[in-house]
């Protein structure tokens, strides 16, 4: 995947892998110099004459990929004119700099931002997409030079005054364009997942419906769905197993935790597939599907089929179920199974049941291998980072 026409360097002031080439010493500047930083606003929320115009106008929490086009709120003209709001051209980046810290996107179009920004466009001689990378690379700088406790925030001074180390133009443009390549093939991948996550979920509608159905191998009909309560086809228990009793043991069985894989330790507690749904704090509600011989923590209940049905049957099923809304709770959200075990559920029989959880869990292995790709590509890209700049 590396460009043959990379090379490794080891002077000072360079990165360690350079394009052929080029052996000139990069110069340190102020980000102050090479671009312009310009602030956002917010017109009065409470003037409709303010809102709801051709000019996109982005939040910090809309700031999720690379790129932006489309804001989930527009001002007017005369919304622009009466706040701190600026017109920012087509490859400015958008720059979080208060609350949440250091996020970047570039603008796909001309565009407005609010006052959770320091947005930068690039200077003459000055790449875009080199000083965006460099901004991806460098987002410590940001958060370390934040102040303010309640609310942390980075002014336009203290951006104006980060250093960088910046190559002539024809190397910018040399590394933006191989990082703009690798990002192609990112976005590619993540597309890729995107469109069979979707695939899955219209599938899923399609057969709880039972617009498709599955026959036996003999091409004949499997028998007729039936209608029960959640509680009347699953058996639910606690975990007892608390995080701080577990710190000093280590094994080859996986505890899970709300984030995922825990540690490892030397025994476990489930001996079949099983799965577990988030009971208490902000992921409440949240399911998951996990391998037998495996444990998870006292935050999360263990939920197991009854006989004649498929676990992962199951977990599908159950993925079609909000639990959200049987959250309680303003401090501690917490979901209890008493309040979501009432929910109806529609039974096929078993073997048509297994040959839809066939189905699915092909679909979500393809999801998996993707992701697995994508975690490799951006793991590359991050490596690439570390070398590509000083």
């Amino acid at each position: 995947m590396m460009d043959t026409d990379l090379r490794i360097d080891t002077k000072k002031k360079v990165p360690s892998l350079r394009f052929a080439g080029f052996d000139e010493e990069w110069k340190e500047k102020r980000l102050g110099e090479v671009a312009e930083i310009t602030g956002g606003g917010t017109p009065e929320t409470n003037i409709k004459d303010y809102w709801d115009g051709p000019i996109q106008w982005f939040t910090p929490t809309e700031i999720k990929s690379d790129f932006v086009l489309k804001s989930s709120r527009t001002i007017t003209e005369l919304g622009l004119k009466k706040s701190s709001a600026k017109i920012l051209p087509k490859g400015a980046i958008l720059l979080t700099t208060r609350a949440t810290i250091g996020e970047a996107s570039i603008a796909l179009e001309e565009c407005t931002t609010n006052q959770g920004f320091q947005s930068l466009v690039a200077k003459e001689n000055n790449h875009n997409i080199f000083l965006f990378n460099w901004i991806k690379y460098n987002k410590f700088e940001l958060i370390k030079r934040a102040n303010g406790s309640t609310f942390p925030e980075i002014s336009k001074s203290e951006i104006e005054q980060i250093p960088i180390h910046l190559p002539a133009l024809p190397e910018q443009q040399k590394i933006a364009s191989f990082l703009t390549a690798v990002d192609k093939k990112l976005q590619a991948l993540k597309q890729q997942k995107n469109l069979l996550e979707q695939y899955k979920k219209g599938m899923m509608q399609k057969i709880f419906s039972q617009e498709i159905r599955f026959k036996d191998n003999e091409g004949k009909g499997v028998g007729e769905w039936e209608m029960k309560k959640l509680g009347e086809i699953v058996d639910k228990k606690s975990s007892n197993i608390s995080a701080n009793k577990i710190e000093e043991n280590t094994g080859r069985y996986i505890i899970y935790g709300a984030s995922g894989i825990l540690k490892k330790i030397d025994f476990y507690k489930e001996e079949d597939d099983y799965i577990s749904i988030i009971k208490d704090g902000a992921g409440a509600g949240r399911l998951f599907y996990y391998l037998g011989r495996s444990s998870v923590l006292s935050t999360m209940e263990i939920i197991t089929p009854k006989i004649g049905l498929n676990t992962y049957y199951l977990y599908c099923l159950l993925s079609n179920i909000d639990f959200t809304k049987y959250i309680t709770g303003s401090t501690i959200p917490h979901i209890y199974f008493k309040d979501y075990s009432s929910e109806i559920c529609n039974l096929p029989t078993l073997p048509e049941q297994t040959k839809i959880a066939h189905f699915l869990s092909a679909i979500d292995e393809k999801i998996s291998h993707c992701q697995v790709r994508i975690t490799k590509m951006e793991q590359y890209k991050k490596g690439l980072l570390q070398q590509l700049f000083v």
